[in-house]
């Protein structure tokens, strides 16, 4: 058992080793884990790639496939499903092994306890029991009532008297034994065939046998032999996470600057970013500003001289009107209606009332003298310097490099060192050489094994020969009887082949009798034990039920919990069991996590207190950075944002802007206003006052055309318009509320410069531990992968589940399910040998040469109440017979002629 322990041992990374430095590791790693707790986020740490561990490739395929005589296994499993339907009594072994630990007692059985158990246990083989009776019945009853059939019929009963009564349905009846016989002999003969394909079944598969005993133990080698390469290559992915280590330390600069810049750009940024768009929002004020300025200069300008023009010709209008001729009293009334509308000839939108807007250009001028986009960008560049400032301020750590890679070198070492502390592989040299040996010595039994089963070939054919030599003499005697009756004959005078098919019959019978009852007996016996050994042991062994039993606490030895603990770790309380390690080893898991070692040999633990090291701590307990220099926005900038905010562009009136372009260009339309006054100089009498009026009507469809249409349609009006509009509406979004505006900006400004200056510290810190714990989590990665790859990649013990699989194979679907196959044909060749025997005597009495005969002639002193029996040879004596109304009148028979060689 050496070597066994070994092999447990050589996947045990985990030991009691350093003790000394437990303590302090320990801390630190709770240290590390709690200050991992306290973040606001875990930190992100880049997964590292560790390859692939070395894979172990296996051979053995532990899974059988039986083909066409599956069909039979099949039928034969039905058929123990009939007998036993039961489920797997697993409780009631349990209870009956455990009271009976002691080993079995007979006065113990008189206890209720264990008489309530054997009438659970007759109940659940009742089937079997059954069964088992009635075989054994047929044991014995057959062979005592075949000899009572050998005197009764040597005494001329029971048929045997060589007498045959003639009947009309005398063809019927022998065409219906004959037919029986016929598919009763093809039932045995079927019988026959699966019995003898179970037989070689068994053969076939010893090859396969042997298949599956190499490719177990090649298996099993290959584990041997990887098994170290493998964990050679968990030290070896060490330097990953140690090189990933030092390569973030060489960049701690970067790496940790990047991490403070990250952290703060959260509140510096936005308040930048605001103060740019304020910078870029004074340059857009100073464009609409002078696109103001210039769009309302256009704009006066061609009002202006349509104002001129519609006062001059109001003015005229207003004289002609004054004329003597509007004082009649027929003309009177239109003139003081035309004079009424004159207030609607002038102007609408008056552009000359509106603010002037250069007073604000001019503050935004000098604002802008200013550069507030370079000072904001200056803040941009300070805190972006953040990682180049951290770098500056860590060259102690860049300095202090040697020395940790000292420190992860000797970490390094000491899991080489741990590795090698068992000698693995001298251990699985010695395992592969007695892997090697065991090979050996099993093949060394092959010819024994071969000539063990061409015995047992030879010897289940010799007992299916039985059955062969009675369907043997069945065939011959159908053959000849069949051959050799004629219809003409009569009883007494038929055939010798006629005769022989008859004799063979029964001797067919007679070896019937002879071997049904040791044919049955050998079915009875394999029925028993391969029926109770496929329900009991391979059906719960299939579906697992099985280890249930084994794994009972406290079943296999009455002081261990768990004994398979206990027998390699003498440890019967840890939590391992056979169908726990069966299960892990058939889902191809590691052995470390099969044999659940962590609870002996915890690799977790010996990581955790190699890897993270206290040393290390100290040296990252060393970073110190200063950001007091970084300065957001220079006082410049501050002033320059207050003076924006007091340009000026806020006490502009933009609502009379926009109601004024909002306006038409004149009250009145001019052309509605020409036409109506022609229509009403049309009304006045003809002279100088109606063609004065219609004078005055064409000079204002002039004006219309000369100034209001440019004014409406030109392109430098329309764009004037159109660009003061937007102007206005763009100004109007940037001054709304422009003092709280720049107020908040320079608010975010001073609280992101608080945030740098007063609580860089607490930033530094934090960032720092996160920076830490992103290195420790490297580490952390290693050790996870090291567990992980125990678990489910190294040593992976599928070759285990398949030498107990191959087993089951074995056992249960080569040998068991062939044996089971055996006595099911058998045994079914044994029943149909019953009606076999019945038919074959029935059948015989038309094909033997009978000794007397029926014969009926019409005889007057006779009559229909007497029959005439003629004996071989001739005689005739007159017997009574019972059977007068079915018998035929047959010819008078005579004895055949008698011959020496008869």
């Amino acid at each position: 058992m050496l070597w066994t322990r070994w092999l447990v041992l050589l996947l045990c990374w985990g030991a009691t080793g350093g003790e000394q430095q437990a303590d302090d590791r320990e801390g630190f790693a709770l240290e590390s884990r709690a200050d991992s707790r306290r973040q606001r986020s875990p930190p992100p740490v880049e997964p590292l790639d560790f390859g692939f561990v070395p894979s172990s490739v296996y051979d053995t395929h532990a899974y059988y496939e039986p083909g066409a005589v599956g069909i039979l296994f099949h039928m034969v499993h039905a058929f123990l499903y009939v007998v036993q339907p039961n489920h797997f009594p697993k409780d009631l072994i349990v209870r009956v092994i455990q009271q009976n630990m002691g080993g079995i007692k007979i006065e113990e059985w008189r206890k209720p306890e264990n008489v309530v158990l054997l009438l659970q246990w007759i109940y659940y083989e009742a089937g079997f029991l059954i069964c088992g009776t009635i075989g054994i019945l047929f044991v014995v009853l057959t062979p005592i009532i075949g000899m009572c059939f050998c005197v009764c019929r040597c005494c001329e009963n029971c048929g045997g008297e060589m007498h045959q009564r003639q009947r009309k349905n005398f063809d019927c009846q022998r065409g219906f034994y004959t037919a029986s016989l016929i598919a009763t002999s093809i039932f045995i003969v079927v019988g026959v065939l699966i019995a003898y394909a179970a037989n070689h079944n068994v053969s076939l598969q010893i090859k396969s046998t042997r298949r599956l005993i190499n490719t177990n133990m090649r298996d099993m080698k290959t584990f041997a032999n990887n098994t170290p390469a493998q964990i050679d290559y968990l030290t070896a992915q060490y330097t990953t996470a140690k090189n990933k280590v030092l390569s973030e330390l060489d960049n701690i600069g970067p790496l940790l600057g990047g991490r403070i810049h990250s952290h703060l750009e959260k509140e510096v940024v936005p308040s930048l970013d605001t103060a740019l768009r304020m910078a870029g929002a004074m340059r857009e004020t100073k464009e609409a500003l002078e696109n103001i300025s210039t769009s309302l200069e256009i704009l006066q300008e061609g009002t202006g001289k349509l104002q001129a023009s519609l006062s001059e010709e109001r003015a005229s209008l207003s004289n002609t009107l004054s004329d003597p001729a509007c004082t009649n009293g027929a003309v009177s009334h239109t003139c003081n209606t035309i004079r009424s509308t004159l207030s609607q000839l002038g102007i609408n939108a008056d552009y000359s009332k509106l603010q002037d807007v250069r007073h604000a250009l001019a503050n935004v001028d000098t604002v802008l003298k200013t550069d507030l986009s370079n000072i904001v960008q200056k803040g941009y560049t300070s805190f972006n310097d953040t990682p180049k400032l951290v770098k500056e301020q860590t060259k102690n750590i860049v300095s202090a490099l040697p020395r940790v890679k000292g420190m992860l070198d000797k970490i390094g070492m000491e899991i080489i060192g741990f590795s090698k502390m068992f000698p693995v592989e001298a251990s699985l040299a010695n395992f592969t050489i007695f892997l090697t040996d065991g090979q050996k010595n099993i093949e060394s039994f092959y010819p024994q094994i071969d000539q063990m089963d061409f015995y047992r070939w030879i010897g289940c054919v010799a007992v299916l020969c039985m059955v062969v030599l009675v369907l043997a003499f069945n065939v011959l005697g159908l053959l000849c009887g069949t051959c050799g009756y004629d219809k003409q004959a009569t009883p007494t005078t038929r055939g010798c082949l006629s005769n022989t098919g008859g004799n063979l019959l029964m001797a067919g019978v007679g070896f019937s009798f002879i071997f049904v009852w040791i044919l049955m007996g050998i079915v009875t016996t394999l029925f028993v034990v391969g029926g109770n050994v496929e329900k009991l042991v391979c059906e719960p062994l299939a579906n697992r039920q099985l280890y249930k039993i084994i794994d009972t606490p406290y079943l296999v030895h009455p002081a261990k919990k768990n004994f398979l603990p206990g027998m390699l770790f003498q440890n019967p309380n840890i939590d391992l069991t056979l169908g726990s390690m069966y299960r892990d080893c058939y889902e191809n898991n590691g052995l470390y996590h099969a044999l659940q070692l962590e609870t002996m040999f915890n690799i977790n633990s010996f990581l955790n207190r190699t890897v993270y090291n206290r040393d290390l701590a100290k040296v990252f307990d060393s970073v110190q950075v200063d950001l007091q220099d970084i300065t957001l926005l220079e006082q410049a900038g501050r002033d320059n944002l207050i003076n924006f905010a007091n340009s000026g562009v806020g006490q502009i009136d933009y609502e009379a802007y926009l109601t004024e372009v909002n306006k038409g260009v004149t009250v009145m339309d001019l052309l509605s206003f020409s036409t109506d006054l022609e229509a009403q100089a049309d009304q006045l009498p003809r002279g100088a006052l109606e063609n004065a009026l219609k004078g005055h009507a064409s000079s204002i469809r002039q004006i219309h055309r000369e100034h209001v249409v440019p004014i409406e349609q030109a392109m430098k009006y329309v764009r004037a318009r159109s660009s003061l509009s937007q102007s206005i509406k763009l100004l109007q979004r940037t001054s709304n509320d422009l003092p709280v505006k720049v107020t908040n900006i320079l608010s975010a400004i001073d609280a992101a410069e608080y945030l740098i200056t007063h609580n860089a510290s607490h930033v530094v810190k934090q960032e720092t531990k996160a920076y830490i714990q992103s290195l420790v989590g490297y580490f952390k990665q290693y050790t996870d992968w090291v567990k992980n790859s125990l678990s489910t990649e190294v040593a992976q013990c599928k070759p285990i589940s398949n030498i107990v699989d191959s087993m089951e194979i074995v056992a249960c679907s080569f040998i068991l399910d062939s044996v089971n196959t055996f006595w099911f044909g058998l045994g079914g060749c044994c029943i149909l040998l019953i009606p076999s025997i019945i038919f074959s005597i029935k059948l015989a009495k038309y094909y033997r040469r009978m000794d007397t005969e029926d014969v009926f002639e019409d005889m007057g002193n006779i009559g229909n109440h007497g029959e005439q029996v003629c004996d071989i040879h001739g005689d005739l004596a007159v017997v009574s017979s019972p059977y007068d109304d079915t018998l035929t009148r047959f010819p008078r028979a005579s004895a055949p002629p008698s011959y020496s060689d008869w």
